[in-house]
C-alpha cells in the first residue's frame, strides 16, 4: 500500500511537492518527457532507483493524475506508462531546474557512465529558441553510440522521443558521444566530423544545420545570461 505523505501546508508550492518532492520521482517524470516508457526501460535508466521503490512511486503517480498506463498497438501491445495532460505541464519546471542544474559544480560522487545523450536533447531542445525551426516539419534520428532516439519538429517545437523515428526521418545522424559533445561545442563542424570519419549525417543542408543549431551549446549560454542570478 502507497503511504501518502504531505506537508499539510495551504500553499500551491508545498501541494506540488506532495505530489512529486519525493526522491526520484522528478526523474522518474524526466523519463516520461522523452516518451512512453515500459517498467522495465524506466528501470534500466534508473537502476540505483529499485524495483519497489519505483513501483511505489509509478503508483503515487498515476494516483495523483501525473501518469498513466497504456497498451501500445500490435504488434508491441505491451504496458507503458505516459504523461497524462497534467504530467506535461511538469516540462517547463524540470526544463528550469535542468538549467539551474548547469551552474551546479559536477560532484565527484557522480558516475559518469550515466551521461546519456538523450537527456542532453531534452534539455537543448526545451531551450532552442522556437524561431529556430518556425514553419519546419521535420524529424531527426540521432545513434550516439548505443543510444537512439529522434527529435520531431513541428513549426517552432522540437520535441525529443526515445528509440527510433515513427517513420523515415529526415535528418540521420550517427556517432559517439564524444563526437556529439565536440559538435555540439562547436569544437568541430559537421562538415570536418563526416570528412575525417567522426561521424555519418545524412540529410538536406537546411535540416541538418536546423537539427545541430538545435543542439547548440549558446542556447544554454544565452538562457542562463538571462536567468537572474
Amino acid at each position: 500500500m502507497v503511504v501518502s505523505r504531505t506537508y499539510g501546508q495551504l500553499c500551491p508550492i508545498a501541494r506540488a511537492l506532495d505530489v512529486v518532492g519525493e526522491r526520484w520521482t522528478l526523474l522518474v517524470v524526466r523519463e516520461l518527457l522523452l516518451g512512453p516508457k515500459r517498467f522495465k526501460d524506466l528501470m534500466a535508466r534508473l537502476p540505483a532507483m529499485g524495483t519497489n521503490r519505483l513501483s511505489d512511486r509509478l503508483k503515487s503517480l498515476e494516483r495523483d493524475g501525473v501518469i498513466a498506463k497504456r497498451i501500445l498497438p500490435p504488434p508491441g501491445e505491451a504496458h507503458v506508462y505516459v504523461l497524462t495532460d497534467a504530467g506535461e505541464r511538469l516540462r517547463p519546471a524540470v526544463l528550469c531546474l535542468a538549467t539551474w542544474g548547469l551552474e551546479r559544480p559536477v560532484d565527484e560522487r557522480m558516475d559518469p557512465r550515466t551521461a546519456r545523450a538523450e537527456l542532453l536533447a531534452l534539455v537543448r531542445c526545451g531551450l532552442a529558441p522556437p524561431e529556430l525551426t518556425r514553419g519546419a516539419h521535420e524529424t531527426y534520428e540521432f545513434q550516439i553510440g548505443e543510444e537512439r532516439f529522434h527529435v520531431l519538429v513541428n513549426d517552432g517545437d522540437a520535441t525529443p522521443r526515445s528509440g527510433s523515428a515513427p517513420f523515415a526521418p529526415d535528418v540521420t545522424i550517427v556517432c559517439d558521444i564524444p563526437t556529439l559533445l565536440m559538435l555540439d561545442s562547436g569544437q568541430i563542424t559537421p562538415a570536418r566530423a563526416k570528412r575525417e570519419r567522426l561521424a555519418r549525417i545524412e540529410g538536406p543542408a537546411a535540416a541538418v544545420r536546423r537539427a545541430f543549431e538545435i543542439f547548440s551549446r549558446k542556447h544554454v549560454t544565452d538562457t542562463l545570461r538571462v536567468v537572474p542570478g
